[in-house]
This record gives C-alpha cells, structure tokens and sequence, in this order.
C-alpha cells in the first residue's frame, strides 16, 4: 500500500492530464486529487462493519459506489478504473500489468462550492438552506422502501448500529472519550429503546424507512446556481443506508451544529420538516443527532490505529474524536444555544 500511495502520486501515473496531485486519507480511503478528476482507493481493511480485504471485494464496492451515488449527482461518478502493477510501478493508465487494485474516478468538485466551504465563509444563506432541503426531502420521499427495508426501523435492528459502536469504542476509553460520557451515553441509549420503542415503529407505520444516504454531512453536498450535488453515501453496508429519513437528516444538522452553526441548522430543519411532512419528532431526532455524533467520534478514533497516519494527523484526529463525543454528551443536557 504504501508504494501504491507513493506511485500514484506521480502525474504520469494517472489516465488525465494533471499538473498536480493532492492526497487525502480516511480510515478506509486513498484519494488522489488531480486538477480535474479524482481517484479514490479502498483501503484492504476489515472494520466488521465493512470488509475490503479482497480484490473482489474492492471492485464490488468500488462498482456499487458509483451506482448509488448517481441518485444524488448528475455526471459526477464516471466509473472504475483498474490499479496495474507492471513489476515496477502502479498505474491508472491503460497497459501491462497484474490488476492489483481499484479505484473510482470522479469529476474534481471545486472545494469552495462544498457547503462547507459555504459555511466557513459565512456565505450559507436561507435560499441554500432551503434548495438542500428541498432536494433532500424529494429524494427520501422517493427512496426506495420495501419490507426487507423497513425491518431495518425496529428499534431492535437498529440497536445492531449502537451496540456496535459502544463496542467498536471501547478500546479509546480514556483516551477520546471519557469513561463517564461512555457510560452515560451508552445507558442512556438503551433506555432509550426500551422506553421509546412507540416512536420506531410509527416511523415505519408512516413509511419513513428508506434506502437513504448514510453519510450525509456538509463534505458532501455542492452547492452551485444549477442544482444542489450530494455525493459520497454509504456503498459498504446496506444497514448503514437503510434506515429513517430522519436519522439522514439529523447527520447534516448534527454536523452544522458540530461547526457551531446553531442558527443554519435551526433553519434546515424547519424547511426540511415543512416538506418532508415531518411533526412531533423532537426526541427521535435528538436521537439520532446523539448517534451520528457518536458515529463520527468513532471514525475519527479509528485514524489513530492507521498506521499510515503521521503523528500531526492523529493527533487533529484525536481532537476531532473528542469533540464529537462532547457534542453527544451534549445534546443530553442542554448544553447547546
């Protein structure tokens, strides 16, 4: 892996001409960033809850990346794209070689179009806010549902989510999160489910159990004059995708707040909740704000076991952990505007 980091980050490397590579990496990504498209590579690693570490692998997730993304972005994902070795070097380009790897190639989106970007400048406005929540409600109103989706509602089924977390976190007790906030939070979940267990199963009454997005925070959406772009969902687990409208909501509110956008956030949720139909779902939402802040508290403490990780990195990835899991605890106690 390491070579194959190093060689394609070499211009003449790449199938598009390039004056220019960028690299970023996620616990389960390598992403090349040329002038005009990208080139992401799974990672061979096995988290229980996704599992890469075979070439068929790969290219099966690689493949169904680029087909579920295309429900939320027009002309975005291209295709995949062989990794060759030819004894000597890797290559996306067409030639000799062992097929080693995979890699998705997408169209570079310009970074100061993301929403956050948007946000970071302060330049995130009501009519944004509301053309997000306009085609985000479009599309859970016509996300796929069918039985086998709607089992994946039950509190029951859902509770496979957060008991993996709590588990999946117990090795960064102490160093990202504190052993009463774990405790804590976790107790508070399970009553949760037992005391609520009502508001799961109006949600699928109601029809609200989707194939959503999975990942959707302010990374991922583009904002242009044209349309709104949403890219980057979940392809690695469908129980991750599979779930309600309002947990996918609650990830892009949860992550304005995150980012101290108290204020943005209140207004997507109520032009979200006038067109999606949504009333009275205060303390699921809450909720599922408690789980994706928890969710990205994990992911950001799985960096620090990536070996290809500098020190700086991990140590901005421990700081990011941190925040999330305060921002969990948070929500519990009114300790936000």
């Amino acid at each position: 892996m390491p070579s194959l980091i190093e060689d394609l980050q070499d211009p003449e490397a790449l199938p598009d001409e390039t004056k220019s590579i960028g690299l970023v990496q996620t616990h389960i990504s390598i992403v090349f960033i040329g002038d005009n498209f990208v080139y992401k590579v799974k990672k061979p690693v096995n988290f229980g809850f996704l599992d890469f570490t075979t070439l068929e692998k790969r290219l099966h997730y690689c493949q169904k990346e680029v087909e579920l993304n295309r429900r939320l972005s027009r002309d975005l994902y291209l295709g995949v794209l062989p990794v060759r070795f030819d004894g000597k070097r890797h290559s996306l380009r067409e030639g000799p070689g062992e097929i080693v790897d995979y890699a998705v190639r997408m169209r570079r989106i310009p970074d100061h179009l993301l929403m956050k970007s948007v946000f970071q400048r302060g330049e995130l406005k009501t009519e944004h806010l509301e053309r997000i929540a306009d085609a985000l409600a479009r599309f859970h109103r016509s996300a796929p549902r069918s039985p086998e989706i709607d089992a994946y509602g039950t509190p029951q089924s859902f509770r496979v989510n957060t008991d993996e977390n709590f588990e999946q976190t117990r090795n960064y007790v102490g160093i990202t999160i504190p052993p009463e906030d774990f405790a804590f939070l976790w107790e508070w979940t399970d009553d949760f489910y037992s005391t609520r267990e009502d508001l799961f199963l109006h949600r699928i009454e109601e029809g609200r159990i989707r194939d959503c997005h999975g990942d959707l925070h302010m990374e991922h959406i583009c904002l242009t004059e044209e349309e709104v772009t949403v890219f980057d969902c979940i392809e690695f687990n469908d129980r991750f995708r599979y779930g309600d409208t309002l947990s996918d909501i609650a990830f892009l509110i949860m992550d304005l707040e995150f980012h101290e956008g108290w204020d943005p956030a209140r207004r997507l949720w109520k032009a979200y909740e006038k067109r999606a139909g949504e009333r009275d779902v205060d303390d699921l939402l809450t909720f599922y704000k408690v789980y994706r802040a928890y969710v990205r508290g994990k992911v950001s403490s799985f960096q620090l076991d990536d070996p290809h990780l500098p020190p700086e990195e991990k140590d901005r990835a421990a700081q990011t952990a941190k925040r999330y899991f305060r921002l969990a605890r948070a929500y519990l106690e009114g300790g936000i505007p």
